[in-house]
C-alpha cells in the first residue's frame, strides 16, 4: 500500500524558514520522481517543486531561489526547505508521486503552512 506522510508545517513569520518532510512507503522510492504541491482555498493545486529519481530539480517561478527540494533514498523521504517565506506561501502543502502506466497519482494528507506576523 502506497503511503505518503507529510510533516513539518506550522506557523512562521514572514522571512522565516520551514522544512517539510514526506515519508514514503509501499513503492520503490529510489525509482520515483517526487513532487511538492500546494493549495489554497478556492484555487487549484499548484505544482511547487519536482525532483527526479536522479535528483534533477525544477521549481515554479514564484519559489525559485527560496525553496529547495531534496531527497534521501535511504530514508525514503523527500524534503522541501522553504526560506524567505512570504504570506502568499500560505497553503496546504502536499507530497505527490505518480506511479505505474498509466500513471496513478498518489497524495499525502497535506501539511498546513501559514506565513503571518
Amino acid at each position: 500500500q502506497v503511503q505518503l506522510v507529510e510533516s513539518g508545517g506550522g506557523l512562521v513569520q514572514p522571512g522565516g524558514s520551514l522544512r517539510l518532510s514526506c515519508a514514503a512507503s509501499g513503492f520503490t522510492f529510489s525509482s520515483a520522481a517526487m513532487n511538492w504541491y500546494r493549495q489554497t482555498p478556492g484555487k487549484q493545486r499548484e505544482l511547487v517543486a519536482q525532483i527526479s529519481s536522479r535528483g534533477t530539480t525544477t521549481y515554479t517561478d514564484s519559489v525559485k531561489g527560496r525553496f529547495t527540494i531534496s531527497r534521501d533514498n535511504a530514508k525514503k523521504s523527500v524534503f522541501l526547505r522553504m526560506s524567505s517565506l512570504k504570506p502568499e506561501d500560505t497553503a496546504v502543502y502536499y507530497c505527490n508521486t505518480v506511479l505505474g502506466m498509466p500513471g496513478v497519482a498518489c497524495w499525502g494528507q497535506g501539511t498546513q503552512v501559514t506565513v503571518s506576523s
